[in-house]
């Protein structure tokens, strides 16, 4: 408890290294990029729509609109943006997408104090940090076996600890601030059987970044609560952990930071759909194949990732969709993988016949996680085999600076505009040299 209040305390007032520096202008433009998007999108729409209609103090903005409102409710709305769809990063080890939810919790809180854009990076960062500790201390695959969504639990604590540092918490206030992030942690996995997409976008996003920005609200306003929740009689970990691991909390903290870790998608599509992508990608190219070459395609992913995405409705998450659109078109695109009308179009369809998926053991077991298999067989009687083990993006093997920036742009230009989207990608990537977050309001509104 003492060595991570503290940690929490001064991260506002720690330089980070330069190559963090820059990979976290990588995730929160992604993450804007995500947010924008997502305006557009229904969990957005409704997210929008509904925190319209609560009013609040004018402190932060609600991105992809011309509403101002309460932090804690543009981090709510912003939050459900990011996870509007499965556009926004992720965190393989934790089994978290931190992004959508620290991110819209840090912009809101250093909006709200007026926070210049160095401070906003440290935060956005230690948020991370925090984040995703706090469920790999919770052994994050067990926690998810037993029903608990990682991806509520982890940018929760991710959002409180960013939005509390830039509201210029105590190591002792931070103390408080851990406690009443864990009252409000919450959060089980059923969310898999949502098929609009709009309560997930709570549970990944809104709730977490909301919860978050409201303990740190309340904690700088004077609040004061249990100092030692993750360590003292009936504490978080006696409540939530079956065989919890609390060192990893402070584990290599100010070292190892977690954002190096925490994956980019090239594809705006579900995690477990982007090896498969990425290796139908290079086949394509290397073989010069089409899909009218394929008689069968056969993708091979860990268990509970096909049991994610097999035959779902929504195409962004429906695995033998999405790989047929790449065979068809030779690449994905954020408006391919949400063209719902195009999951009845008759070649679509007729390829799907042709693409069959399976849970594989191996796969389960391997390290990294997200690998993928795909196996072609072809009309002329050849077969090929590419199994994609660091996924483009990843910690292994990470997107440039120059592809981060096109990939958001694509986003951001259909609802922004291409000149506006432009001025807003290169805002970011000089964000040190914004003094006042509230100077950015007018390229994130609709």
């Amino acid at each position: 408890m003492q060595q991570l209040s503290a940690y929490i305390a001064s991260a506002l007032r720690q330089p980070l290294p330069a190559s963090v520096v820059e990979k976290t202008k990588h995730h929160v433009l992604d993450t804007i990029a995500a947010m924008v998007s997502g305006s557009r999108l229904l969990p957005g729409k409704k997210a929008i729509s509904y925190v319209k209609t609560l009013g609040g103090v004018k402190e932060a903005c609600v991105i992809g609109s011309r509403i101002v409102t309460s932090a804690a409710n543009a981090a709510l709305a912003n939050g459900m943006l990011a996870h509007a769809d499965e556009t926004d990063d992720s965190h393989a080890p934790s089994l978290t997408h931190p992004g959508c939810g620290i991110v819209p919790a840090a912009l809101a809180m250093a909006e709200r104090e007026a926070r210049n854009g160095t401070v906003l990076l440290r935060a956005v960062a230690l948020g991370y940090d925090v984040g995703c500790r706090l469920t790999l201390a919770l052994n994050a695959y067990q926690f998810r076996e037993d029903g608990h969504s990682t991806h509520s639990f982890g940018p929760m604590f991710g959002a409180a600890a960013a939005a509390g540092a830039l509201a210029g918490i105590t190591a002792s206030q931070a103390r408080y601030l851990l406690s009443y992030t864990a009252q409000q942690a919450s959060g089980i996995s059923c969310w898999m059987r949502d098929e609009e997409h709009v309560e997930k976008a709570f549970d990944f996003g809104g709730m977490p970044a909301r919860n978050g920005v409201a303990a740190a609200a309340m904690v700088a306003h004077g609040f004061t609560g249990v100092e030692d929740v993750f360590a003292g009689e009936r504490n978080f970990f006696v409540a939530y952990g079956r065989a919890p691991n609390p060192g990893e909390l402070t584990r290599e903290l100010g070292a190892t930071y977690e954002i190096m870790n925490t994956n980019i998608k090239r594809w705006s599509v579900g995690s477990p759909i982007q090896a498969p992508l990425d290796a139908l990608l290079d086949l394509i190219r290397e073989q010069h194949i089409s899909a009218d070459d394929v008689e069968k395609l056969v993708v091979r992913v860990a268990h509970q990732a096909a049991n994610t995405v097999n035959n779902r409705t929504m195409p962004d998450i429906c695995m033998q969709h999405m790989c047929a659109v790449m065979l068809l078109d030779g690449t994905a695109t954020f408006k391919s993988s949400h063209d719902v009308k195009r999951m009845q179009n008759r070649k679509v369809l007729e390829l799907r016949d042709r693409i069959e998926l399976y849970g594989d053991d191996a796969l389960t077991r391997a390290m990294p996680s997200r690998q993928g298999i795909v196996e072609i067989r072809l009309r002329d009687g050849r077969v090929l085999r590419h199994h994609v083990k660091a996924v483009r993006g990843t910690s292994d093997n990470p997107m440039t600076r120059e592809e981060v920036d096109a990939k958001s742009y694509d986003l951001l230009a259909p609802v922004l505009g291409k000149a506006r989207a432009r001025r807003l990608c290169d805002a970011i990537w000089s964000v040190e040299k914004i003094k006042d977050m509230r100077a950015l309001r007018p390229l994130l509104r609709a």
